[in-house]
């Protein structure tokens, strides 16, 4: 069920938490996917988002707390006891996300709620995914999945499968393993759809497969899964032995956070921030190229000051001081998206930073002569000094061309 979420929709189902209408909450949550309830609660006020959330049933309840942003998914958290993350929340997620709702945690609620998880061997893999950076495959893995030695058949495959599947959420593909547990190749799910169930594994399992490091960024490994058009990659620790998977679903969150950076970066900010974030993060994350644009005012006042008796004699000139600069400041920032775009895919080291400059200085100087042609042909047409058409467009070409490099470089 798709559906928009307007104020008039968040009023009604406010208006049912407050009834206590239970028919209405019910209809509602089973209707929805996860991601469609995360985004409603989301939406509500704290104490309506607490209600909903504590009405949901377990399954569903682990599934939206991934999908909600992380100051309601941590408020949530607090109104929880360990016993009840771990039992209703953490038992009905993977492994990846019950690492990441419990990294979320305070230390000390951390181990509580590791201390009632019943399942061991799960207990296990979430604290061994917890030890991995977060921004690095072994953060991103998840640890379930189906994988057999070489020396089995495709009938002892079936009956793995079978064995795993009611815990594991996508099985895309059947990994192959030697008896040191060292990945050697993959049976995707067709193979084993088509193949012999007498067919052994070293006979039929495909040899050719891409892997990712634990240690590797998880920038790369989305670049990687891209490139390739992957919808799992397997990860291997320092030994090549099989530790975990990583699907097309988990690399997303990376590829939107890194577009975000991107976005963030031509826009002058320097640091990762949410609108989320405190006042004083977000105002340290600004203020850097604030300070950079100040110092260029003041330089850009002093000499006005050093020509004011010029501009007394001409005030015409003061006319396109507001057009230069806003040409300028264009420009520059034209050539600063074009660089961030070439640093966040890799591009710009692959072009080389010299030739970029020059191709960028080309750039300018071929739209500084375009736009300086064009303001003479306006001066010429509408003032009766030849000097400052002149002045103007030649003034107008140099900030053109500068600011293209200064836009260039900086990034």
């Amino acid at each position: 069920m798709q559906f928009e979420i307007n104020t008039e929709f968040l009023e009604q189902v406010h208006d049912a938490i407050q009834r206590n209408d239970i028919r209405f909450l019910s209809e509602l949550t089973h209707d929805l996917f996860p991601a469609d309830i995360a985004e409603i609660l989301n939406r509500l006020e704290l104490d309506d988002a607490k209600k909903l959330y504590n009405f949901l049933e377990e399954e569903v309840a682990s599934e939206v707390l991934v999908e909600l942003d992380e100051d309601v998914r941590e408020k949530i958290l607090e109104s929880l006891s360990s016993k009840e993350i771990a039992e209703k929340l953490i038992d009905n997620l993977q492994s990846d996300e019950a690492a990441d709702v419990i990294a979320e945690l305070p230390d000390e609620k951390q181990d509580e709620v590791l201390s009632h998880i019943e399942d061991e061997e799960q207990a296990s893999d979430i604290v061994d995914l917890m030890n991995y950076d977060k921004n690095t495959a072994g953060g991103l893995m998840q640890k379930e999945l189906v994988a057999v030695n070489a020396n089995k058949t495709m009938l002892e495959c079936v009956r793995e499968l079978r064995k795993h599947a009611d815990h594991i959420e996508d099985v895309y593909a059947v990994y192959v393993v030697d008896d040191d547990e060292k990945l050697l190749g993959v049976i995707p799910i067709k193979m084993v759809l088509t193949n012999s169930l007498r067919s052994r594994i070293s006979d039929v399992y495909d040899k050719d497969i891409i892997s990712v490091r634990t240690s590797m960024p998880a920038e790369e490994v989305a670049g990687i899964m891209e490139k390739y058009d992957l919808i799992y990659v397997p990860v291997v620790d320092g030994l090549g032995k099989l530790v975990g998977r990583i699907t097309i679903d988990d690399v997303v969150d990376v590829i939107k956070e890194e577009a975000e950076k991107d976005i963030q970066m031509m826009s002058g900010i320097t640091e990762d921030v949410e609108h989320s974030d405190k006042v004083w993060m977000l105002s340290r994350s600004r203020i850097p190229w604030l300070l950079v644009g100040l110092v260029g005012g003041i330089f850009g006042s002093q000499v006005i000051e050093e020509y004011e008796g010029q501009i007394r004699i001409h005030p015409e000139m003061a006319f396109f001081m507001p057009l230069i600069a806003a040409m300028g400041g264009n420009a520059g920032v034209q050539s600063s998206a074009i660089v961030v775009q070439g640093i966040a895919n890799k591009t710009l080291m692959a072009e080389g930073i010299l030739r970029k400059l020059g191709k960028e200085f080309t750039v300018g100087l071929l739209n500084g002569m375009i736009c300086a042609v064009l303001i003479l042909g306006y001066n010429l047409f509408f003032s009766d000094s030849m000097a400052l058409s002149i002045t103007v467009s030649v003034a107008l070409l140099s900030v053109i061309v500068f600011a293209t490099l200064f836009g260039t470089f900086v990034p």
